[in-house]
């Protein structure tokens, strides 16, 4: 090991950090502080978009013998509470997602670089796949803390008509009745539907956006046009949002009946729903809904990253990095 790489110790005003080091800690304060509000505003706004979607979702998860269908399960709403009924619960979805929003991408960007520091550049390269994994998942388990209350508020909200208006009544009825624990009574179900969701929507799109930038497209990313990149990122957002819909779809189905009735259990839910239930209903609708929830967050999330002079995320791993993990590995 060569004396440079040690931190000069003359004196306070003389002391360095090792210059891998400084450039770890530069690359994270130039990173990090975009990503939590690029989360709010990709998660946030696309949730409360999709808010009718999800309305007729929830609902025939929770009464498929009422809503038998994507069209009739609209048609049912509409006949029954208007044109206004299909944004019922729209607040607490967008709070909540805003919030989740924040700590996932936020708290993802943190972890895969922390991650990334302590395994060093060969195997932070070799082992990447690994990387977006780990950094998902950590990133996740905070996320859904932040989420969870505004999740159980919102599907009480959607599918017990007459329970409240929204968010600013909902919320009290719903602790006075279950208590402030009740807001997180659906947190492990949360976790078990969140944490699969995001690790694959974080490592799949990674890998997908490789693979397109390595052999769909015959330019180098740092060729291609903000449109095209942007582009990529919508594709590989979506591919991967159908892999996630489908890996997450029966904790999905737990955490709707465990909010819509009181007193509920995870075998309450299997007993009633049934283990083919769990993995099937609903979700023809959700893949469509999730699909496009995903390309738009990353189109989304990219789009600010661009517009604060970030690079996009994903890509082909830079020379630099492969060639010194070659050297690490020589030394």
């Amino acid at each position: 090991m060569e004396a440079g790489d040690f931190p000069r110790l003359r004196g306070p005003s003389s002391f360095q950090l090792p210059a891998s080091r400084a450039r770890s800690s530069y690359t994270r304060r130039s990173t990090m502080p975009p990503a939590p509000s690029a989360g709010i505003l990709s998660c946030g706004l696309t949730h409360m978009a999709v808010t009718p979607l999800d309305l007729v979702k929830c609902n025939m998860q929770i009464d498929p013998a009422k809503y038998k269908s994507i069209s009739s399960g609209f048609g049912v709403l509409l006949k029954e509470q208007g044109v206004r009924g299909f944004f019922r619960g729209w607040v607490p979805t967008l709070l909540g997602y805003s919030a989740q929003g924040a700590c996932k991408f936020g708290f993802y960007e943190f972890f895969k670089k922390y991650y990334s520091d302590i395994a060093g550049p060969e195997f932070a390269t070799k082992y990447k796949t690994l990387i977006y994994l780990a950094g998902s998942a950590s990133a996740e388990v905070i996320a859904d803390i932040a989420l969870c209350p505004f999740e159980a508020v919102k599907v009480r909200v959607q599918t017990q008509p007459g329970f409240a208006r929204g968010m600013s009544d909902g919320f009290p009825k719903f602790v006075k009745s279950e208590g402030a624990l009740g807001l997180y009574k659906g947190l492990v179900p949360l976790w078990g539907r969140q944490i699969p969701y995001t690790m694959m929507k974080f490592a799949s799109f990674e890998t997908i956006v490789e693979m397109m930038y390595k052999y769909a497209i015959p330019t180098p990313k740092s060729e291609c046009s903000k449109g095209l990149q942007l582009g990529v990122s919508f594709a590989g957002g979506y591919v991967a949002g159908v892999f996630c819909a489908i890996v997450s779809h029966p904790a999905d189905n737990l955490v709707s009946f465990l909010n819509n009735a009181k007193g509920a259990t995870v075998g309450d839910a299997v007993k009633k729903l049934g283990v083919w239930g769990l993995f099937t209903r609903g979700l023809p609708l959700r893949i469509v809904m999730i699909g496009t929830l995903t390309g738009a967050q990353w189109g989304i999330y990219d789009a600010f990253k661009v517009f604060v002079g970030l690079p996009t995320t994903g890509g082909v791993a830079p020379a630099a990095v492969k060639v010194a993990a070659t050297e690490l590995a020589k030394a």
